[in-house]
């Protein structure tokens, strides 16, 4: 197991390549879920995660044989720029693994940072083998995203700031996916603290660490999908298993809409910028996965790499659940005014349209009639309420599209 020695060497190691980053109070999260609330922006890190502190501890420890032969990873995004990053930084060449499916912007930032980008698999497992393979083919030295103890006491580093920006914590809740970020910031507060509580978070469609703990071993899960790419890890770690069991107190699951709604909160109340796996602690603080009513909890937000096509994506998803966006269908004969009438009634509540769709052949339309499909931007769900009732006022056939 990493050593609260092994993780204050490593801080004094990268200690002036790596930032120290925000960890401010949050109004808006205080007051929401009655706690006070810390959040640990590694989101600011140069690369956009921190995964940085965990590949340059490994860098700066490797040997001169081992940077002779060139570096190799697998990664689903932030470990690939992360260890791109630091190894042009240091004159170091390397390869990186990825899944084919990386969102676009992980791909072209690894490549910008300086390192050979492959392109293979359907998943980070797969893209995982492909590293190991071209490690053993061309005498490559692997540089493992969380089961290594140099790249685990790098990531702890981030522990050992958060005693110090917030000394009386409570609580820290930090994602989990294969383990290297939550087994070092663990052992870092507890080998300090005991009395601080330490929650991981796992997205329910890959808990492949609270699957391990229960069975006492790593366990392998089926493929999954999850807009949380960042923790999407089949298969716990042989080296983080047994201090996420010793030092972690409770690992919860959150749901893709749960985490999806966590983005959405982070930008809209804090201006804050996460990836699904960046969120996915947030999501069980504001869902109440856990119980702790009245403390002082630090929530890591770990990673702010988030696909701009995503982005779009739960933005929109979003604006419909809190109905700020919504689809109507309405019946219109089809006469000249009739469409005009209609926005007369809309416009007069206020609401904006933003997209029409007419159709006279389907959605049983009766001969001589229309349906068109309105998408609107309103005030929320009262607002709807009062366009709904203007439209049934004014007579016309209509349902709300989900």
């Amino acid at each position: 197991m990493v050593t609260l020695e092994e993780i204050r060497q490593a801080r004094e190691r990268i200690r002036d390549s790596i930032l120290v980053s925000p960890c401010g109070r949050s109004e808006a999260f205080s007051s929401q879920t009655g706690n006070t609330v810390f959040l640990k922006l590694e989101n600011l890190q140069r690369t956009g995660s921190y995964k940085e502190r965990g590949a340059l501890n490994r860098i700066l420890t490797l040997t001169p044989e081992e940077k002779k032969r060139g570096l190799i990873a697998a990664s689903a995004g932030n470990h690939a720029q992360a260890v791109s990053y630091h190894a042009t930084k240091h004159g170091l060449s390397a390869q990186i693994c990825m899944p084919l499916a990386t969102p676009l912007n992980k791909v072209m930032a690894t490549r910008r940072f300086g390192s050979e980008v492959v392109l293979h698999g359907a998943n980070y497992d797969e893209a995982y083998e492909e590293a190991r393979k071209r490690s053993q083919e061309h005498n490559l030295t692997f540089i493992h995203p969380f089961d290594d103890c140099a790249v685990i006491a790098g990531q702890a580093t981030l522990g050992l700031e958060l005693l110090e920006q917030a000394p009386d914590l409570e609580a820290v809740v930090a994602a989990i996916g294969g383990g290297g970020l939550i087994s070092g910031v663990a052992c870092a507060l507890k080998e300090t603290n005991p009395r601080i509580r330490v929650i991981g978070v796992q997205t329910a469609r890959l808990a492949s660490m609270k699957a391990a703990v229960e069975a006492g071993h790593p366990v392998t899960l089926p493929v999954s999908t999850t807009l949380a790419d960042g923790i999407a890890v089949r298969r716990a770690g042989e080296l983080t298993l047994p201090m996420v069991a010793k030092y972690v107190d409770e690992i919860v699951t959150v749901e893709e809409e749960e985490i999806a709604n966590a983005v959405l909160l982070l930008l809209e109340r804090e201006k804050i910028l996460a990836e699904g796996a960046g969120a996915a602690s947030l999501a069980a603080l504001v869902n109440q996965k856990f119980s702790c009513a009245g403390k002082k909890v630090a929530v890591v937000i770990s990673g702010g790499n988030m696909d701009v096509t995503l982005l779009a994506r739960i933005i929109e998803r979003g604006l419909v659940k809190d109905g700020r966006l919504i689809r109507l269908r309405i019946h219109l004969p089809d006469y000249p005014g009739a469409l005009h009438r209609l926005t007369g009634v809309l416009a007069e509540h206020r609401a904006n349209i933003v997209e029409t769709s007419y159709n006279r052949a389907y959605f049983g339309v009766e001969f001589g009639d229309t349906a068109i499909d309105l998408t609107m931007e309103t005030r929320g769900s009262e607002h709807v309420d009062e366009i709904t009732a203007a439209l049934s006022d004014a007579k016309y056939v209509f349902e709300r599209i989900t």
